[in-house]
């Protein structure tokens, strides 16, 4: 990223030495699609062409002609193509220092986290309700919400992950209305199972009775009340729930700093509303007490019957994150059907000059859907993620019985390669996708070991691995002074590894960590190019090309670490 801040400055520099009025938000400077077009191009000759009146082939060789007077030493050579494209080479000595810093982790890390220390990013994420076996549906939030933590972690952010369970609001009156009215067992011998089936139900019933809703709602206002019977359904409710959950987060690899359910918010939520009501910026309505906006439907603090929402609940969870944590960015890993309700509370907490000075951003991701639409825990068309881990270990241990590798590998070690396989299999699925797309399952492509896939990038990386093992280089510093040519195969790899870090930065800067996911796609595949065409192993150019091979081990497996995936290093 510092490059492209580098090539902006002096292309401002130079339009002011032709009298050109460039502004940096007009250049745009990006790779090309064909490296034989350069590491970077920008058309900024063809966007002042047009303001300029002037043709856009003559004004970029103008523009090429003062860069070239300009000392900046990492660039080979500058060239104009097409219309007036002009483009940018890089040094094959710097990207092979740049592939060195990969390479020794603590540095790499070190030049990534420079510019962020003592920024603080909460990020509210995975987020399951209780009295639910933790559905497909929940997975999305967990393994996005966990790699941005990770990309802003890695950038030198101080990261506060925050599990906002559901385990308040009127569905729990229902709850315990339905536990009330059906549950013919002790309440310590109660399933997750059983919570669910009961909660299903209680709205199945509750569509040829109406009378359901109310006693929900009645029992709702007695938790909140502090109904001693309605508390301890409410609390075994919980304790069941997180056992659940727990095991989830265990198998999946993921582990969150807090888990503040919207219950913890209750003590605070008179304070939040009466703070809210004095600002001058609610009104009543038919008795309950409401938010208005200009270009939005109205959001409800309290109800008619004195009861809070979920708005309000999360309006306090704002105040909490930035009193308690100064909490400098909020990001909100939350499925997009909770748009509005975000923009909603986004636009109060602004009215209430709460917004941090990093603002507040909501990731509405998608769904995973079936082929055939979307999932309903109410109508019990769900798909338990528990059942999908069985199936992906399942498939990982198909693959394992038909390679040579399993026959080497002791049981222990084959049982934690099938597990970090199928596991990292629905999670790069998961994560290869931009977060704003619906997900579909698809078997065949999630497990293939050549396609985009977790697996493709595991077996990339354990090839790696057992070409170092052959060798018998294991240190390797100032490569620049040991090479000799380079074929463009090896260019091709060393022309993508510098890319890494402004990846990570992109990543964050678009809150997707598909961005790194491609990435990490693009340098296995260049590997597995080169390493088709190319011996390694006792060629005179064994050093190099063992640098390589590190390198993309070193890439792939900090890629993976960000998106909560495992290496394995025999598959």
């Amino acid at each position: 990223m510092k490059i492209v801040e580098e090539l902006k400055k002096i292309i401002i520099d130079v339009g002011k030495k032709l009298d050109l009025q460039i502004s940096e938000s007009e250049i745009k400077i990006e790779h090309p699609a064909d490296v034989n077009f350069g590491d970077y191009s920008t058309n900024i000759a063809m966007v002042l062409a047009k303001l300029e009146k002037k043709n856009p082939r003559e004004l970029a060789e103008l523009i090429k002609n003062q860069i070239s007077d300009f000392q900046f030493p990492i660039i080979e050579k500058v060239e104009v193509a097409g219309a007036g494209f002009i483009n940018f080479y890089l040094k094959a000595e710097y990207l092979i220092e740049e592939a060195e810093i990969i390479n020794y982790e603590i540095e790499f890390r070190n030049k990534l986290n420079e510019n962020n220390v003592g920024k603080t990013m909460v990020i509210d994420y995975s987020a399951p309700n209780i009295a639910k076996p933790f559905g497909i549906g929940h997975l999305r939030s967990t393994n996005i919400g966990q790699a941005i933590y990770n990309i802003y972690k890695i950038l030198g952010w101080n990261c506060i992950g925050d599990n906002h369970i559901g385990d308040w609001g009127t569905q729990y009156g229902k709850l315990v209305a339905a536990i009330k009215k059906w549950n013919e067992k002790d309440l310590n011998e109660l399933t997750i199972e059983d919570l669910e089936r009961l909660y299903v139900k209680f709205h199945k019933e509750a569509e040829t009775d109406e009378k359901l809703i109310e006693e929900g709602r009645n029992w709702f206002a007695k938790l909140e009340n502090g109904d001693v019977e309605a508390r301890k359904i409410w609390q075994k409710c919980i304790d069941i729930s997180l056992i659940e959950f727990n095991k989830v987060y265990q198998l999946l690899g993921v582990k969150i700093d807090f888990v503040h359910g919207e219950s913890f918010y209750e003590d605070k939520l008179e304070n939040v509303t009466k703070e809210i009501i004095n600002k001058g910026i609610t009104k009543k309505s038919e008795g309950a007490i409401i938010v208005e906006f200009d270009n939005m439907p109205v959001a409800m603090l309290k109800k008619s019957n004195g009861t809070t929402t979920y708005f309000t609940r999360d309006m306090a969870t704002i105040k909490y994150r930035l009193e308690n944590w100064k909490a400098n960015l909020i990001i909100y890993e939350v499925g997009v059907d909770q748009e509005l309700h975000f923009r909603q509370v986004f636009e109060t907490a602004k009215m209430m000059g709460w917004i941090p000075n990093q603002g507040m951003v909501h990731i509405a991701h998608g769904l995973i859907r079936w082929k055939t639409g979307k999932f309903s825990t109410r109508k019990g068309d769900t798909i338990h993620l528990s059942e999908v881990i069985d199936k992906a270990m399942e498939k990982a241990k198909e693959i394992a019985d038909k390679t040579t590798v399993d026959k080497k590998l002791t049981n222990t070690e084959k049982e934690e390669m099938i597990k970090a396989v199928g596991i990292g299999a629905i999670k790069f699925n998961d994560l290869s996708s931009d977060p704003k797309k619906d997900v579909i399952f698809d078997w065949d492509k999630i497990m293939s070991l050549e396609g985009d896939s977790g697996p493709y990038l595991q077996y990339t990386y354990a090839r790696c691995k057992s070409v170092l093992n052959k060798t018998q280089i294991k240190e390797q510093k100032n490569i620049n002074k040991i090479i000799g040519n380079i074929n463009d195969d090896e260019m091709a790899l060393i022309r993508e590894f510098y890319k890494f870090e402004e990846k990570i930065i992109e990543s964050a800067d678009r809150y997707s960590p598909a961005v790194v996911a491609e990435f990490l796609l693009s340098v296995a595949r260049k590997y597995n190019e080169f390493y088709a065409k190319n011996r390694i192993i006792d060629q005179k150019e064994e050093t190099f090309r063992i640098f390589l091979t590190r390198t993309t081990a070193s890439i792939i497996e900090i890629g993976l670490d960000l998106l909560g995936i495992e290496t394995v290093e025999k598959m």
